[in-house]
């Protein structure tokens, strides 16, 4: 698997596929029995580039009796920024998260979602190279997770690498420029976003539709008959003006043509049932793994 730098990978797999496992190999938190990773060009668990990366955990929990404040001032140390700079980081993680009002409140009052922008606020300090965030907006609602959207976007636009390990495959369409999906162990696909989700078809809606329509349509993609609708999957763009005007010819009226896309969830289900196992390849990587544990 390679993660390529600057960009936002999403991370994704079922229950038990080892997501989690492999983010805690990856950070040097666990040992691996076999493979070898690299991660900002170093080896596994290097200190100096562990100092260089960002991590909200699935599961976490702070000390309720600090403040947000003290909480993030904590980890300034832990993560061996320069003291001077605490305020300034402090202020900007706050804020970034939306917790500037709270600051000064225990953690204890804190809800769930709030709890986890202070956790993402934490993942931020130090501006690290590369962000890695699991299940980052499990606990929020729409709002907490538009937030996130936003913050992750940010991250990508200042040159960092955001890596998203999520099972809110809505959330992970919207920010991922790439994704691998991980079944069992491995990675059964790895591929561009944009690519991953090109596959597309239409739905054409037309009276008098019959088994010669289907016919014409098959010759652009895989077609069928639903009542009054003519459905085609996989179908290229340009070849849907030419499937019109065939149908026109025939003496259809259309009534509607409606572009369709295969959305990230019927894409992974259906990778995880086939084991299709293209990945691609790029240069500069921030994260490349192949471990076994």
């Amino acid at each position: 698997m390679t993660v390529p730098r600057g960009e936002v990978f999403g991370f994704l797999g079922p229950n038990g596929a080892g997501k989690t496992t492999s983010v805690k190999l990856l950070l040097g938190l666990s040992r691996p029995s076999a493979g070898e990773a690299r991660v900002l060009g170093a080896e596994v668990g290097d200190a100096a580039a562990r100092r260089r990366i960002g991590y909200l955990p699935e599961l976490f929990r702070y000390q309720s009796w600090m403040t947000a404040r003290e909480v993030l001032a904590l980890h300034c140390d832990l993560a061996r920024i320069p003291r001077p700079d605490w305020q300034r980081e402090i202020r900007e993680a706050l804020g970034l998260v939306g917790l500037a009002e709270r600051a000064d409140d225990l953690v204890g009052t804190f809800s769930k979602g709030m709890q986890q922008r202070l956790g993402l606020g934490v993942a931020l300090l130090g501006r690290p190279e590369l962000v890695v965030l699991d299940e980052p907006t499990s606990a929020l609602d729409p709002v907490g997770r538009q937030d996130v959207r936003g913050i992750i976007g940010a991250l990508r636009d200042r040159g960092a690498t955001v890596f998203l390990n999520s099972h809110l495959l809505t959330e992970v369409e919207r920010v991922c420029d790439r994704v691998a999906i991980v079944d069992r162990g491995r990675v059964v696909a790895q591929h561009r976003m944009s690519d991953l989700l090109r596959e597309s078809g239409v739905r054409i809606r037309a009276a008098g539709l019959g088994g010669q329509d289907v016919e014409a349509a098959n010759r652009h993609g895989l077609a069928r008959l639903d009542g009054e609708w003519l459905e085609v999957d996989g179908i290229a763009e340009a070849a849907v003006p030419e499937l019109v005007r065939e149908l026109v010819a025939r003496g259809r009226a259309i009534h509607a043509v409606v572009p369709s896309r295969q959305t990230l969830e019927e894409r992974f289900l259906s990778l995880l049932g086939t084991g299709d196992a293209s990945v691609g390849e790029d240069a500069s990587p921030a994260v490349t793994k192949g471990l076994e544990r």
